[in-house]
């Protein structure tokens, strides 16, 4: 079955094709999205779950087990390697909450 994309308009001029009810204007994220940082290794989706938590840094970052990341909309396995080698290269951990 194949998903019909629609195209969109964001409000700030862009446009894009969507199969999904998503607002988020694709072209707007990627020129939000961070050049350096632990976020900058993430997708969009769980950059904005961490940001919505309020978790900008790995300190934050370790405050949180593995399960509350993981419970964020937007947070997929495939990211949590990526959040551990940032919490290591800081010799930092998840929380054992």
């Amino acid at each position: 079955m194949t998903t019909k994309k629609v195209l969109k308009t964001c409000s700030k001029g862009h446009q894009y094709y969507k199969s999904t009810d998503c607002p988020t204007c694709p072209i707007c994220e990627e020129k939000r999205k961070p050049e350096n940082g632990f976020l900058s290794l993430l997708a969009a989706p769980a950059r904005r779950a961490l940001e919505n938590a309020g978790i900008k840094t790995v300190k934050q970052l370790s405050t949180y087990s593995e399960k509350e990341i993981l419970e964020l909309h937007g947070i997929g396995p495939g990211s949590l390697p990526k959040l551990r080698a940032a919490l290591k290269a800081k010799k930092l951990a998840f929380s054992k909450k």
